[in-house]
């Protein structure tokens, strides 16, 4: 370390940058600069080569929508074609309408499902990837009950109404969740909005959700996550613009008490 001066280290910035972001750069900085810093105070060099660091690096790539907005998600929806037997289109819309996760939604069987109470029971998932069937739900919070609105529970009732009650309604041989990620890649490029994924789906519903007032804690419950915590990590980009939008609301209330 005797030989590393500020020089020295800024080429090693610079090399870096040629193959990352700036902000992957920055980041190597600092855990760089932490090791540095720790060294100087033990004394086994005398001063910080770090400082003054100049960050360059590759412009950032387009980050990949993950979420439709609700005019988005119309489209889409309106462009399935819901036939009488079930297709990948009704996976598509139990899914943005549920926010269930794709292995829960391949595991949905005619008993799950309770048109008295317009509920979803979630307690199993469908082990897609290897063809065991049956499997666990992700954790005990997994296992819940969705409601469903009315028009969703009527077209199911129908759908599944000759099915065996303890068999997946989706499943018909090997799956691959490559099939419907195509399936609802055609439906976004033919209607013109970014092409989301299937787990993509389950993120539209929550956002659109909370962007529609539910608050994060029945989100939460309604995702099956295990704790609140992991909703706010997973969507504190929409919780930061409502706090915002919060923020215009209390200050325009204060404003009308005077």
């Amino acid at each position: 370390m005797k030989d590393f001066d500020r020089s020295t280290y800024q080429k090693l910035l610079n090399d870096y940058a040629i193959s990352h972001e700036r902000q992957t750069v920055i980041d190597f900085h600092h855990q760089i600069k932490g090791a540095i810093l720790d060294a100087v105070d033990e004394n086994l060099i005398d001063r910080d080569p770090t400082r003054k660091a100049i960050f360059k690096g590759k412009n950032p790539r387009k980050k990949k929508k993950k979420f439709l907005n609700q005019f988005e998600l119309h489209n889409l929806l309106q462009d399935l074609d819901l036939t009488e037997e079930l297709n990948w289109d009704w996976l598509i819309l139990i899914i943005a309408k549920t926010g269930l996760r794709f292995s829960e939604a391949l595991a949905l069987t005619p008993e799950d499902f309770d048109f008295i109470h317009q509920t979803i029971s979630v307690n199993k998932t469908w082990d897609y990837k290897n063809g065991t069937g049956f499997n666990p739900t992700k954790n005990k919070a997994s296992i819940r009950k969705v409601q469903m609105d009315w028009q969703l529970g009527m077209q199911f009732q129908q759908l599944i109404r000759n099915k065996k009650s303890d068999k997946p309604i989706f499943v018909n041989g090997p799956v691959c969740n490559s099939t419907p990620n195509k399936w609802l890649s055609r439906h976004c490029k033919k209607v013109g909005i970014p092409v989301i994924s299937i787990h993509g789906l389950r993120h539209t519903h929550a956002s659109l959700l909370m962007f529609a007032g539910v608050s994060i804690a029945s989100v939460s419950r309604r995702l099956g996550h295990s704790s609140i915590t992991t909703t706010q990590k997973v969507y504190m980009h929409i919780i930061n613009e409502l706090e915002n939008q919060d923020n215009d609301l209390v200050m325009r209330y204060l404003a009308s008490l005077s």
